[in-house]
């Protein structure tokens, strides 16, 4: 029975979560990360999908259009949640080189033939309004351009409530965490 148990693991298609520091589940234990909870959640739905948490704190969409073939190679996802843009905008990187990579990502898993879920972030307000906007309309228009999920802002559940980040003020805690994952689950449901 065990053996026929992991085999059915093994057989459950691949949701690659490719991320940041967010995704990553930085500063709390990997187990309380929302790409966790997930899993227990679409299992939960009778959705058995194999999580797979290939996030990396402090990685950019630069970083990231490098590593990401080889991630699609090694782990053949069925649907990818991709993460990314926050390091990008933090360092005032230009909105246009985010948005290529990004879209050269989502090309890059369509051509695998995996399904994308696009999950945005939006920039304080000190950022100036031009940047602010511009970053914030990134991820919309990536999504209507190649049909793919959405959530506009990760942090919506959360961003009004200060006790839910660790003391940095940037890292939901791991209080925030489930609120985080149901957000995504809720939007990921017409990819499923």
């Amino acid at each position: 029975m065990l053996l026929w148990a992991m085999a059915a693991t093994a057989a459950d298609p691949v949701l690659l979560v490719f991320g940041d520091s967010l995704s990553a589940g930085y500063g709390i234990a990997a187990k309380s990360a929302w790409p966790t909870l997930l899993e227990a959640e679409l299992k939960r739905q009778g959705k058995p999908y194999r999580v797979v948490n290939a996030s990396v704190s402090g990685e950019t969409t630069a970083g990231g259009v490098t590593r990401f073939p080889q991630a699609l190679k090694l782990h053949r996802p069925r649907l990818v949640i991709l993460e990314l843009g926050a390091n990008d905008g933090l360092r005032g990187l230009p909105v246009k080189d985010a948005k290529s990579n990004l879209a050269n990502m989502v090309k890059t898993a369509q051509k695998a033939g995996a399904k994308v879920h696009l999950v945005g972030m939006q920039m304080p307000p000190n950022y100036g309004p031009d940047y602010t906007a511009a970053f914030a309309a990134m991820y919309p228009a990536i999504a209507g351009e190649y049909k793919i999920g959405l959530t506009p802002f990760l942090l919506a559940p959360v961003i009004t409530k200060p006790t839910l980040f660790q003391p940095d003020q940037l890292h939901p805690t791991a209080e925030a965490q489930p609120m985080l994952m149901q957000m995504i689950a809720r939007d990921l449901k017409p990819l499923l």
